[in-house]
């Protein structure tokens, strides 16, 4: 006959309170029931399972060999169910995401640790890196999500795409500060600080000078609005960035001011398409788009 998991119950409550009453009451179920239990599971295992002694019930030999490993068994079930809650709550998992270097030391810290507040139980992988190996990470699922951008249709990648707002940066007491707005002939004789040339962005900001006659005068190429910020802030030449990393160096006496034509900054939060998302994965990158709403273009 097979085990069942109530005779386990059954048979570890009279082991430890000693009798069936108690045992009874401890289970919310009547002395009858226990004791058809305690008979069944005597069947089950081929021996008695109890002994009476002077009014209680003390485990026989053989059922003192079961009672640990039961004991371990149930607490394991025990555990499993409240993992199950936690799952079900998302309060416990296990969360990788991947992203740009700038967002792992910028604006993602305190919009993860907020999230990680309420769900003590869930850990994280967090691996910053260029955009090209995010989309290798995606795509081959070892990644939840992730966080990039300049990127195009794949078939393994579902994304969502979030236009940025972006704006001139200029270091503290330029003379261009003086100026509400900042217009690409503003700029025809500034040293530009600008992301890499083949980037999207890049080609984006170059139509738009050059649409205005004025061509850009590159200096310093970099991969992150982080690394252009921090240029910009020591004197390094004006650029355009997103607003959202331009306000996380406003600390560091960086000017801001905005910039038309409007160029977007195109960011992408990416999952791989073909294993359907955690719970705790859709909610983080809802968390994180909602973040980002004070700067979106609208």
């Amino acid at each position: 006959m097979a085990i069942r998991l109530r005779q386990l119950e059954a048979f570890k409550a009279v082991a430890q309170l000693g009798s069936v009453t108690r045992a009874a009451n401890h289970l919310n179920i009547s002395q009858p029931a226990v004791s058809r239990l305690l008979s069944s599971f005597s069947d089950s295992v081929g021996f008695d399972v109890f002994d009476r002694r002077g009014g209680r019930l003390v485990p026989t030999q053989e059922a003192r060999y079961l009672l640990g490993e039961v004991g371990r068994l149930l607490d394991n079930l025990e555990h499993i169910e409240q993992l199950t809650h936690d799952l079900t709550a998302r309060k416990a998992g296990h969360l990788r995401i991947a992203c740009l270097p700038g967002f792992a030391t910028s604006h993602l810290p305190k919009i993860l640790m907020r999230f990680l507040e309420k769900r003590p139980g869930i850990t994280v992988t967090l691996e910053p890196d260029r955009p090209e190996r995010i989309l290798e990470w995606i795509i081959g699922e070892q990644y939840d999500c992730g966080i990039t951008d300049g990127f195009n249709a794949h078939p393994a990648i579902e994304n969502e795409t979030v236009h940025m707002r972006t704006v001139c940066i200029l270091p503290p007491h330029h003379p261009l500060a003086s100026k509400t707005e900042i217009w690409p002939e503003d700029l025809a004789k500034e040293r530009m600080v600008h992301t890499r040339k083949d980037s999207d962005f890049f080609r984006d900001l170059e139509a738009c000078f050059l649409k205005q006659g004025v061509h850009i005068q590159p200096w310093i190429e970099t991969r992150q609005f982080t690394a252009a910020c921090c240029l910009v802030a020591q004197g390094a030449g004006v650029s355009i960035v997103s607003e959202m990393d331009a306000r996380q160096h406003e600390a560091d006496g960086l000017v801001l001011r905005p910039f038309g034509p409007q160029i977007v900054h195109r960011l992408a939060i990416v999952r791989p398409t073909h294993i359907p998302p955690s719970m705790i994965t859709l909610e983080f990158i809802q968390t994180f788009i909602d973040s980002l709403e004070p700067y979106r273009v609208r």
